[in-house]
């Protein structure tokens, strides 16, 4: 079996992460969601991986390389074109018209592919769902998903008959027009003859129109409804759902790096963290090169990202903090991602620093505590970092730098 990963899109629902970021490069417990995917493939023994990319297509390409660090081969189609002066311009191709293009290059899809979205961490026996599409004999398969009737309208809808054989498929239906609440979940298994069937030389999608097709025209298509945890960072609001949930270690095989030197508190290199009135339950992960002033109180789940700073007086609770982020003097921070300079909150709701009536948090690389000020803060020297327990130490400013079965 091969697989292919759809990692093309400009991931608009996951603004502003994506301003810098392709989706599948968002980071999970530290490591890009494409990086788990590729993980679970090479467990389940498959290692020829095609990836097509467009926006910020380098930053996956650079990560990822060929593929060797994960033991698999992973080859890349660029969705895109170079104007006359040298500008590269992303133009995805619809995720079938990705597949199509790949495989008139070079035929890569002469086996049965698994096809995985780049945004959605899974952990599902790929093994099990293989056997079964081929016990079928199916040409597609679509592993689903049951969700409430009020989340239909994010996803493609599956209507099967009593066999699972898909007789219809809803691309985003409204919650009235829905016919099922069983959706795809962005993960197909698919027979060389599916590819047959996209047309060339256009934008054709996945879910709006080869399966359309395929189930009007009657052929084996077949829903697979298995037990698996399925966490889709569809939007910024999911983001921070599947962030809590990896936390809390509902995710298996997913643990949270770093030493632990407390109940529930984990801690990259090199931190320094001042326990004097400071109060910290966890889960927490405390990156590296962090400093954690005095009198903090920091609640989890919540993620601290390297070369952080927490000033004296702030409270966090249960949100992730992005590299580099200086919480300043007595502000809060309640169920937040903070992302450079942009905040978003569990609805996703976004805001850029500039619209808060104070200050609530700078970049940690900048010597001033405050950019709304006219003189800047020159840092102390310091004394060196470290994790343990410390009474009256001096202020210093060394900054080095969702659906379970």
């Amino acid at each position: 079996m091969k697989a292919m990963i759809l990692a093309a899109g400009k991931g608009t629902r996951v603004r502003p992460l994506t301003y810098d970021l392709p989706k599948p490069m968002i980071p999970l417990l530290g490591k890009p969601v494409m990086a788990y995917l590729v993980e679970h493939l090479k467990k389940h023994g498959v290692t020829e991986i095609m990836v097509n990319v467009s926006w910020l297509h380098e930053k996956i390409e650079e990560y990822f390389g060929e593929g060797e660090q994960f033991g698999v081969q992973i080859g890349y189609s660029f969705e895109g074109y170079i104007k006359d002066d040298g500008e590269v311009v992303p133009e995805p191709i619809g995720s079938a018209g990705g597949m199509k293009k790949i495989q008139e290059f070079g035929g890569f899809f002469d086996d049965t592919t698994i096809v995985l979205c780049g945004d959605a961490l899974i952990d599902l026996d790929l093994k099990a769902a293989l056997l079964e599409h081929r016990r079928k004999g199916a040409m597609a398969s679509v592993i689903t998903k049951e969700v409430p009737w009020d989340k239909v309208s994010s996803y493609g809808v599956v209507v099967t008959d009593a066999d699972g054989r898909i007789t219809e498929f809803q691309e985003k239906p409204s919650e009235a027009e829905a016919k099922s609440n069983f959706i795809s979940t962005g993960i197909y298994i698919f027979e060389p003859e599916v590819i047959d069937l996209i047309p060339s030389g256009r934008a054709f999608d996945i879910g709006s129109e080869l399966f359309p097709l395929l189930a009007e025209r009657g052929l084996p298509f077949y829903a697979q409804g298995r037990p698996f945890n399925w966490l889709d960072i569809g939007t910024m609001g999911d983001y921070w759902e599947v962030l809590q949930t990896v936390l809390t270690g509902e995710v298996n095989h997913m643990d949270v790096p770093g030493i632990q030197i407390e109940p529930g508190v984990w801690t990259g290199l090199n931190t320094s963290i001042d326990w004097n009135g400071t109060v910290i339950e966890g889960p927490v992960y405390i990156g590296s090169n962090v400093r954690i002033e005095a009198g903090t109180r920091i609640v989890g789940p919540t993620w601290i990202g390297h070369g952080s700073h927490i000033c004296e007086g702030a409270e966090v609770v249960r949100s992730v903090l992005f590299e580099y982020t200086r919480v300043l003097h007595d502000v809060t921070l309640h169920e937040m991602i903070v992302f450079k300079d942009y905040s978003v909150d569990r609805k996703g709701e976004i805001k850029h620093a500039s619209e808060y009536s104070s200050e609530e948090w700078v970049n940690a690389r900048d010597r001033r505590r405050s950019r709304r000020k006219d003189e800047a803060f020159i840092a102390p020297a310091s004394a060196p970092a470290s994790t343990a327990r410390a009474e009256g130490d001096t202020e210093s400013d060394n900054i080095s730098e969702k659906v379970s079965a």
